[in-house]
């Protein structure tokens, strides 16, 4: 099958920071399925394992984890899906990506792809989509379907205008919370405002004095996305007593979790590809959830955030993706689509 990776750590500009090449089409066995690949998105996650550090490796690694396509074989304890089935899927971290003709993935990280939806706008959803919903209706207190009991609660979610905070701000609103988004550009203010956010403030600015201009002191759960080490002063000061702090970023300095002992305050790491990387007893939680965004976009309650799209699927337009994510100014997600 084709497929497109990379050998040597790149920048982008270079020719073979992504390359195309043949390899052989993997076989479905266990829980896995085939996936005939129609469309990827491209997420910072891609960014950071190209870029990375090392030595070049023996052979091209193969990344993506964002995926639309149609499974073409099941493995013999494959219970959930059947050939011929739409599916979507960001996949597991340590097992070749979605930039090829074809993939193998556990079935209990896949969903039914919304039928009504084309594939680029169903590409953009998945990664994004399972990392918002595990940051706020498993490490946050909040139960989607009671909105009336999150309404009273304030949540700040930092780069809202990102993949993840782009799902995010229309799951949180859905759900009833008072959203408060972090957007700094006139266009990025805009694009959250129509995605559901309530407050959006600069977050080039100092967070507690432009809430405070707003009559805010505090908030029940802040979900940072962007750069936790430069904002956790802030945070540690307007989460409320007994709040709930999600983070998705590395921080790059020894964080000083005293701030917020006396608060009784949570935090949490959210990594999406932990329940497959750990084969944990609640994988299969991952399909639940992709089932759920399923029926949220099919429905027109969940908007895709795919803003840009290439095509056909190949190194030359994967490279042109990964350089628009490089440029920090994406709004929503681009994908390819074959």
């Amino acid at each position: 099958m084709q497929a497109i990776g990379f050998q040597q750590h790149l920048p982008i500009t270079d020719s073979k920071a992504l390359i195309d090449f043949e390899t052989p089409t993997p076989h479905a066995t266990g829980r896995d399925l085939l996936v005939k690949v129609a469309a990827v998105a491209v997420n910072p996650v891609d960014i950071f394992v190209r870029r990375g550090k090392g030595p070049a490796l023996p052979a091209p690694k193969i990344i993506g984890w964002d995926a639309v396509g149609t499974v073409t074989a099941v493995g013999n304890d494959c219970t959930l899906f059947q050939p011929g089935d739409r599916v979507f899927y960001a996949g597991a971290f340590d097992r070749p990506g979605c930039d090829s003709d074809y993939q193998v993935v556990d079935e209990r990280l896949v969903g039914h792809a919304p039928a009504n939806l084309t594939d680029a706008q169903v590409a953009a959803m998945p990664l994004t989509s399972l990392t918002a919903w595990e940051s706020l209706f498993e490490l946050m207190p909040f139960d989607f379907d009671q909105p009336e009991v999150n309404h009273q609660a304030r949540l700040l979610i930092i780069n809202a205008a990102g993949g993840v905070g782009s799902v995010a701000t229309q799951l949180a609103h859905l759900a009833g919370l008072q959203v408060i988004a972090t957007a700094s550009r006139a266009e990025s203010v805009a694009w959250v405002k129509s995605l559901g956010a309530d407050l959006v403030i600069n977050h080039h600015q100092d967070l507690v004095t432009q809430l405070g201009d707003h009559g805010i002191t505090s908030v029940d759960a802040v979900l940072e996305l962007h750069n936790l080490t430069t904002y956790w002063p802030a945070i540690a000061t307007l989460i409320k007593p007994a709040g709930s702090i999600v983070s998705t970023t590395q921080s790059n300095a020894h964080l000083n979790l005293n701030l917020i002992k006396a608060k009784r305050a949570r935090f949490a790491w959210e990594w999406m590809y932990a329940k497959a990387h750990f084969e944990t007893t609640d994988m299969v939680s991952q399909h639940v959830i992709l089932e759920r965004i399923s029926q949220l976009l099919a429905s027109g309650a969940l908007k895709s955030t795919v803003t840009e799209t290439l095509h056909p699927l190949n190194a030359a337009n994967l490279r042109a993706a990964h350089r628009l994510v490089e440029s920090g100014r994406m709004l929503g997600k681009v994908v390819v689509t074959r």
